[in-house]
């Protein structure tokens, strides 16, 4: 018995295909509407999920937890003197404080984000240079001397020279030279990037002698982030303390929701092929009737009919699937995704050349699924149902 069924069934598939070739045209029309509503969302999800991947192996090696000075809601300099309180709390390995803003390049209408540090002060696994292309760290009293991501470096035309100026507060220029540049991998981070000694980052933005933007504090067990963060908060209580896994998460809720104001817009196209859909198989030409007709003439019954509108949909949305996921995963490694990175990176003029690698969970893959294939099958399946109920004279005499 369930072998016939088996036959039966595969006669039924052979008669589905044979019916899609003879409608190729229509066939082919939807599949590639299809495929493409399937393209853009698989396509978001997997930028997304990349983006999410890389941000996270890329800030393992950020400071576990980072203090700044809040007054008003908002953040002023912090004094260094901050830093002999921080020396109390027993679990702090080193505290090394850090001076960074924006400097707006009114030439190239770019911003680029400059950091000074004391740089021989940083733990040994999360030194700068270890990130670094070419170039080496200059020493503790090297002045002058700086680290560059590779927007700045063409932003700027360093490829002949390694000298540039920025303008102090006061229109004063500041010459630096390019000591080294950080590798392509870290790109979502140092891209737009400039990494010099803190003495200098205090001369070019014309702040006073003793205060700093921010405190990076690394601990000796990353177990105790939570516990030492509580500590600091107790000692200071005018300080905001971020732990590194609440940085994560904010990139990952940053991606999250540009990848879900993306997809909610996607839905609407995605509806009016349902919609489409739902209008081509409901309103079936003449020749589609008689058909039917003539297969119930000659004993198909309605479930007959079903199974092989079931097939012809399957088969559509499944080939749909193939072509719009291998379109996305070409889309994002070879194109790096260049449809939706104005959505996604943000507002930056000097935007990363990032190299992303695809990954998709299977509850991704469901989803997608869900919002495609289903709908489709129901816009198909039950407007055939209806056109098998149709008595088969009253089709043959139409």
């Amino acid at each position: 018995m369930a072998l016939k069924n088996i036959e039966k069934q595969l006669n039924i598939l052979d008669y589905a295909l044979s019916s899609l070739w003879r409608r190729r045209a229509k066939s082919f029309s939807i599949l590639l509407v299809f495929a493409a509503i399937i393209f853009l969302l698989a396509s978001f999800q997997m930028v997304t999920q990349s983006l999410s991947d890389k941000a996270k192996q890329v800030l393992a090696y950020t400071p576990e937890i980072t203090l700044q000075k809040m007054s008003a809601g908002r953040q002023e300099a912090i004094p260094l003197a901050y830093r002999e309180q921080l020396a109390g709390i027993f679990g702090i390995r080193r505290v090394v404080p850090r001076i960074w803003g924006y400097y707006f390049d009114e030439v190239r209408l770019a911003n680029y984000t400059v950091m000074g540090m004391e740089l021989e002060n940083m733990p040994e696994g999360a030194r700068l240079d270890a990130s670094l292309a070419n170039g080496k760290m200059p020493g503790p009293e090297a002045r002058g001397w700086v680290f560059v991501g590779h927007s700045i470096k063409e932003a700027l035309n360093l490829d002949e020279r390694y000298t540039f100026s920025l303008f102090r507060p006061d229109l004063t220029l500041k010459a630096f030279t390019v000591s080294g540049e950080f590798s392509r991998d870290t790109d979502i981070l140092t891209n737009d990037l400039i990494v010099m000694n803190l003495a200098d980052a205090r001369d070019l933005y014309g702040i006073p002698a003793g205060l700093v933007t921010d405190f990076c504090v690394y601990v000796a067990n990353p177990k105790e982030i939570d516990t030492i963060a509580k500590k600091i908060s107790t000692a200071l209580p005018s300080v905001r303390v971020l732990t590194r896994p609440q940085i994560q998460k904010t990139y990952q809720v940053v991606f999250g929701w540009r990848s879900g104001f993306g997809s909610i817009c996607l839905l609407a196209a995605l509806a009016a092929f349902v919609i489409l859909a739902w209008d081509k198989a409901s309103g079936l030409s003449p020749e589609e009737r008689r058909e039917i007709a003539i297969l119930k003439v000659l004993g198909w019954e309605t479930s007959d009919i079903l199974a092989t509108r079931f097939w012809e949909s399957l088969i559509v949305s499944g080939l749909a699937c193939i072509l719009g996921m291998t379109a996305a995963y070409i889309h994002v490694v070879y194109f790096a995704a260049s449809l939706f990175r104005p959505v996604l990176m943000g507002w930056s003029v000097l935007r990363p050349d990032l190299h992303l690698l695809p990954r998709m969970a299977a509850g991704d893959i469901l989803l997608i699924l869900a919002f495609t294939v289903i709908p489709y099958l129901a816009a198909t399946v039950i407007p055939a149902w209806r056109s098998a109920t149709v008595p088969a004279d009253s089709a043959l005499g139409g």
